[in-house]
């Protein structure tokens, strides 16, 4: 079955029937992908103040009306509890399930935060000419857990998450200036080489995300990652947090 996937509405309806269940890196280019955080209410402004304080990991491109799974904003129609090919499950900090379908988690309280990811942007790095390793490889890109604070709020507080795509050093300058033209997708990069400045002891053990080789003329770029949520729910143990499944 050949699968119409031009449009995000299109790629959408096909997750919603079960058709589509693979990563959504390489799709819609041109269009805005986003990272998923459902909270309920009475949490709802603390974490809007915490994407507020950390625009990079976390920026906001919508917020659904309270019980409501459309994000009127940025895509209408769209339903938030089946239109992503994965969900993640968090309570008291613990991942208990993944799901390609969160209406038995959903609320009448729920909030549902869209917030830009780096995906997005990959599309503008290809035309250019930059290779991307995982892409490549057929991988989710790597993600892994810093020791960059975040600033807090509230019961939100813990490390920001980052991205890794290895880049040719020659093409290091145009990496930075292509991605810093998409500001609500996580810019440009908050870190270039030495992984151990920021905590990252292994680049072969991702945190999120899939291992990718770097070749000797390469150097590791770190992006603020949507994924920051996750780690900063698993840190204030939230009775329950559900997001999309990080890649």
């Amino acid at each position: 079955m050949t699968l119409n996937l031009e449009t995000p509405k299109e790629i959408r309806a096909s997750i919603r029937r079960s058709e589509w269940t693979k990563s959504t890196h390489g799709l819609a280019p041109g269009y805005v992908q986003a990272n998923l955080v459902v909270l309920p209410q009475k949490l709802a402004f603390e974490f809007l103040l915490f994407c507020q304080r950390n625009p990079k990991p976390c920026p906001l491109l919508d917020v659904t009306e309270v019980g409501d799974p459309e994000p009127k904003l940025v895509a209408p129609g769209a339903d938030l509890r089946t239109d992503i090919p994965k969900y993640r499950v968090y309570e008291y900090g613990e991942l208990k399930r993944e799901t390609t379908d969160i209406r038995p988690f959903w609320q009448s309280d729920s909030v549902a935060f869209l917030l830009g990811c780096s995906l997005t942007f990959e599309a503008a790095l290809l035309q250019a000419g930059i290779p991307l390793r995982h892409i490549e490889e057929g991988k989710i890109v790597p993600m892994y857990i810093t020791n960059i604070p975040c600033q807090p709020a509230g019961l939100f507080q813990g490390p920001m998450v980052v991205t890794m795509r290895p880049i040719p050093e020659k093409r290091v300058v145009q990496a930075i200036q292509i991605t810093a033209r998409y500001p609500k997708v996580h810019g440009a990069p908050i870190h270039i080489g030495k992984p151990g400045s920021i905590g990252i002891s292994n680049l072969s053990q991702p945190d999120f995300g899939d291992a990718i080789r770097i070749k000797p003329d390469e150097v590791p770029l770190f992006w603020a990652c949507g994924v920051t949520p996750q780690a900063v729910a698993q840190n204030a143990k939230l009775p329950l947090l559900v997001s999309h499944a990080p890649g």
